[in-house]
């Protein structure tokens, strides 16, 4: 079972207003995201998190991180600690929710060795730059999303902490709260240590934490150090601390008559008369169906057919892939249905989409089953909200000798 650990945290001093310096994770920005919170901010925390600049950009990125350190914008604090994060909503159907984890250092296991699980296959990334980032400045910047399949863990986090600070962006509330006493932390440590932990969000960069972690351990002969572990953000894995949405199928290289030929063998089509919105979404949940979207953006339901699916696991991810083995579509992918339309209207990485399949969020149920039977999702199934906060807090870890 995996190792959580608290440290000794690196935080924006109490007088540093939130909403300057905090920001989004670094891959949902645009280019005018980052020039627009760099503005707010010439402590912003994308200035290190998301390098600007020549090749040169990572070793400007230390130089701020020490520099901000050495002013007082940033805090070394001497007592190890974990980080309680609330995200305050009103989710996709109205409910208000509050979710409610846990910020600390995560281990870092080998691939396959268990106790730290993926939940779906990813795809491939070929950038290195969160690990020349972490190469350079020596720290956790982003935080892994982690679901722990152990049980208590909610009520374990529902006293409040100390509070550090808290902002409110597109009608989410994130709250930090920091937990130093010596007990409270050996009650999470042995809750989240007690069963696996599975990965929500952060696949990648958990992947660069065990390249680093490897490189440490060669460089230093040891493998004992911070590097053995990396920052994470871990909640339970029950459904009031869960908000899921989907990632929509784009697929192009083949056009919309052969794509719905392709689909005909596993579905069949009925027309749609309403008005595509939230409540299609919500329709397409307990009605147990699909959309397909024309490159024009006119919707019809996609229907299972009778047995089409026998054998195949109950996603709709997984649906498309063995209804479309055999086609020559290739898929991109999309969250939000307003982004999916805006997408069909321009061109894809081959050509002029050919068409959309809008499909239903993975279930608690199949998650968990994922996690106990070993098994992946497809590629993008499942869309966590809201996004964890960059620079609420910023794990220090081993170096690797100059």
């Amino acid at each position: 079972m995996p190792r959580f650990e608290p440290f000794n945290a690196i935080r924006y001093a109490a007088e540093v207003n939130w909403d300057d310096v905090i920001a989004p994770p670094y891959d949902v920005l645009s280019e005018d995201d980052v020039i627009d919170l760099g503005h707010r901010s010439r402590h912003n925390i994308t200035w290190i998190d998301v390098p600007r600049g020549d090749d040169n950009r990572y070793k400007v990125a230390a130089y701020l991180l020490q520099e901000w350190l050495a002013k007082g914008v940033l805090v070394r604090e001497s007592q190890p600690s974990l980080t309680i994060y609330r995200m305050d909503l009103t989710d996709a159907s109205g409910t208000a929710r509050t979710i409610s984890g846990v910020l600390g250092g995560l281990e870092v296991v080998d691939e396959g060795a268990g106790g730290v699980l993926p939940h779906e296959r990813t795809t491939k990334k070929a950038s290195t730059d969160r690990l020349d980032l972490t190469i350079a400045t020596g720290a956790n910047l982003s935080p892994v999303w982690g679901l722990s399949l152990a049980s208590g863990l909610t009520a374990a986090l529902a006293a409040p902490g100390d509070p550090v600070g808290e902002i409110t962006v597109d009608g989410v509330t994130h709250r930090a709260e920091r937990v130093t006493d010596p007990d409270r932390i050996a009650e999470i440590r042995r809750i989240i240590g007690s069963d696996d932990v599975l990965i929500a969000d952060g696949h990648h960069r958990y992947s660069i934490s065990r390249t680093y972690r490897d490189k440490v351990r060669k460089a230093l002969r040891r493998n004992d150090t911070a590097a053995e572990f990396t920052l994470a953000f871990v909640n339970e894995l029950v459904d009031d601390q869960l908000s899921i949405e989907a990632i929509h199928r784009i697929y192009d290289g083949i056009s919309f008559d052969q794509l719905k030929h392709d689909l005909a063998g596993s579905f069949t089509f009925e027309p749609m008369t309403e008005e595509l919105g939230p409540h299609t979404l919500a329709r397409m949940v307990t009605d147990q169906r699909l959309v397909l979207l024309s490159p024009d953006g006119k919707a019809q339901w996609l229907v299972p057919r009778t047995g089409a699916f026998e054998g195949v696991r109950d996603l709709d991810g997984a649906w498309l892939e063995h209804a479309l083995a055999g086609s020559q579509a290739k898929v991109n992918y999309q969250h939000g249905l307003d982004q999916v339309l805006d997408q069909l209207k321009g061109s894809g990485p081959i050509g002029k989409p050919a068409g959309a399949v809008l499909i239903r969020p993975s279930s608690l149920a199949e998650i968990r089953r994922t996690a106990r039977e070993g098994l992946l999702m497809p590629p993008k199934s499942t869309f966590f909200t809201p996004k964890l906060r960059t620079g609420v807090v910023i794990r220090p870890t081993a170096r690797l000798p100059h």
